[in-house]
């Protein structure tokens, strides 16, 4: 209703005019008059009016439409089950126009089909009344804006062609501003001086993008004037033949007032029509990005027929595992043959980019292998569901995330089962060390961790908002794990890699108590931390080279007794480090399990 009266009332408005016009040289009775104003004046008010109801009408369905919009963007999200689209930069850049399209692609489109409607009801009244004075330069007009049209389409494609080519451009450019503004990041930079440097690139990345649109405005100003010219030439010819016509006696004034505006309302009617459609053909031409996050296939193949899960009392076997990210990328892990037996510890070590890491990703099934299985007592993992594979399993990664949220809330999302629990909680801040540090905040387990949501105006309080330590952090994201109790399977990636001595110590007494009886994998560059594993796997360039208790291993020689060798000597020196280093080698088990060496 509110297209329609904004596409007639301009017709209705010049209409209305010429009849008031043509009163007034006829000189008609005034209450005629007075009617005809009034009428012209009630029209005037509506056509000033109706543009501020429209403009309410979009901002709510922008408003719905976002919101619909990106609820069904991040439910999509929230179906892909492992990391490939996370770590893959072509679909980062498509997930990125996703959350900028999704949601005002939608709302843009509707509202540039609500604006060509509104401008084709102004058109056809404008183009009628222009062929009721003169069908010949009706046709003119006409004739002379359907280039516009056809130009507004291919610019369209070519601008959408160019924001998908500067994405990378632009995730670069984001990245460095959130280096420059983060807090992770300010005591490097300032320390190194590399603020420059960062500004240097995010400018640079800017500039190119910049070049890239600015190509496409450019060639759109040419194109846009040269037919503009050609639109006003065809507009002039209309005027220079309605002046003739004038004199000659054949139009009268309201004529002539009824054929300018008719000539202006369908230059401006086919503009309209031209851009809106063009900007409509630009948005979904960008919405296809968005289409294809929410309608994408699962990112895993999933079982058409889940098996059920069997509660773990054998173990968890990897059967000659291979893998690699695509065909292009190195082979991460090389036949990898391994069990981890039920109720025991395992303990993984390795140099960096030994595969340790991507063999915790296979585990949890962020990725499946290339080649070979993971079994869980003799069940490929691949052919139950995901998701009860996950309820299983608890970890600590060696990447924890920080959540800016209050205490409990960080270590409740570890078990959303019980995220309202604070006894459960409580319970497991305790276990990973934490728990006094978290009562003695401002407002204890309810306090703020970060800095990041504090208003200008809430002051500058440190019940606001406190930020943790980076060891209290890490017990935190242990305590996090802990609180997902009674899983099958507990995966502790460098679970003590930012805490002192005495508190790796203190936490390796906690899990050791903790993961008794427990199915665990313990990964950890600190040999001290594994050495008390039922049995310790090492891999070398994604491979299994040796395996064995640590006497077993140490008394080998091998990879792992030069590991050990190599780290016990970083804490000695002279002939007492010499006689350590002896003592430790003979040993079969260290005074204080978890020591460094």
């Amino acid at each position: 209703m509110v297209t329609v009266a904004g596409g007639a009332l301009p017709v209705l408005s010049a209409w209305m005019t010429k009849m008031l016009l043509d009163r007034l040289v006829l000189r008609a009775q005034m209450p005629m008059l007075i009617g005809i104003a009034l009428a012209l004046a009630a029209v005037g008010l509506l056509t000033g009016v109706i543009p501020h109801i429209a403009q309410y009408i979009q901002v709510e369905m922008q408003r719905a439409s976002g919101l619909l919009s990106q609820s069904r963007l991040f439910v999509a999200v929230d179906r892909l089950l492992g990391l490939g689209w996370f770590e893959n930069p072509r679909h980062l850049d498509g997930l990125r126009l996703a959350q900028q399209v999704g949601g005002t692609a939608p709302n843009q489109v509707v509202d540039g089909l609500l604006s060509i409607a509104r401008s084709v009801i102004m058109l056809v009244g404008f183009l009628g009344s222009l062929m009721l004075l003169s069908p010949m330069v009706a046709g003119i007009v006409l004739g002379a804006s359907v280039p516009t049209l056809i130009s507004e389409i291919a610019i369209s494609r070519r601008r959408a062609r160019v924001i998908r080519a500067v994405g990378p451009a632009e995730r670069r450019e984001l990245f460095y501003a959130g280096l420059l503004s983060s807090v992770e990041a300010a005591k490097e930079i300032r320390l190194f001086g590399i603020g420059e440097l960062l500004r240097d690139r995010m400018l640079a990345d800017r500039r190119a993008a910049n070049a890239a649109k600015r190509a496409v405005d450019r060639r759109e100003l040419a194109v846009q004037a040269s037919l503009g010219l050609l639109t006003v030439a065809a507009s002039g010819a209309g005027l220079l033949w309605a002046v003739y016509a004038a004199h000659r006696g054949v139009l009268s004034v309201g004529d002539i007032t009824i054929f300018v505006a008719a000539i202006a309302g369908v230059q401006s009617g086919l503009t309209s029509v031209a851009r809106d459609l063009g900007r409509a053909h630009q948005e979904l031409l960008l919405y296809d990005h968005y289409l294809a996050v929410i309608m994408a296939g699962p990112d895993l193949p999933c079982a058409a027929t889940p098996r059920i899960l069997p509660e773990l009392r054998h173990g968890i076997e990897l059967r000659d595992v291979w893998f690699r990210y695509s065909d292009g990328h190195p082979w991460i892990l090389r036949g990898v043959n391994l069990t981890i037996p039920s109720g025991r510890a395992l303990g993984l070590v390795g140099v960096n980019g030994a595969g340790k890491s991507t063999l915790v990703k296979l585990l949890c099934r962020f990725y499946d292998p290339t080649r070979g299985t993971i079994a869980w007592d003799g069940v490929d993992i691949r052919e139950v569901d995901v998701s009860q594979l996950r309820r299983r399993i608890t970890a600590i990664f060696q990447d924890y995330m920080n959540y800016d949220m209050t205490a409990a809330e960080n270590v409740g999302l570890g078990d959303l089962g019980h995220f309202g629990d604070f006894s459960r909680i409580q319970m497991a801040a305790r276990r990973a060390g934490v728990h006094d540090a978290l009562i003695a905040l401002p407002r204890g387990y309810e306090t703020l961790l970060s800095r990041s949501f504090v208003m200008e105006s809430e002051g500058d309080s440190p019940e606001d908002g406190v930020i943790l330590s980076g060891g209290q952090w890490q017990r935190l994201a242990l305590a996090r794990a802990l609180v997902r109790d009674r899983r099958d399977f507990l995966i502790l990636d460098e679970p003590s890699a930012g805490l002192d001595a005495d508190a790796e110590h203190e936490i390796h007494t906690t899990l050791r108590e903790h993961r008794e009886g427990r199915t665990s994998l313990l990964i950890s560059h600190r040999l001290s931390a594994v050495r008390d594993a039922d049995q310790i796997v090492v891999l070398a360039e994604g491979r299994v080279v040796e395996q064995g208790d640590h006497a077993t291993l140490i008394a080998a020689g091998g990879l792992y007794a030069r590991l050990f060798t190599t780290q016990a000597s970083g804490y000695q020196d002279g002939a007492a480090g010499e006689r350590c280093r002896c003592a430790m080698l003979s040993a079969e088990r260290p005074r204080f399990a978890g020591s460094d060496p």
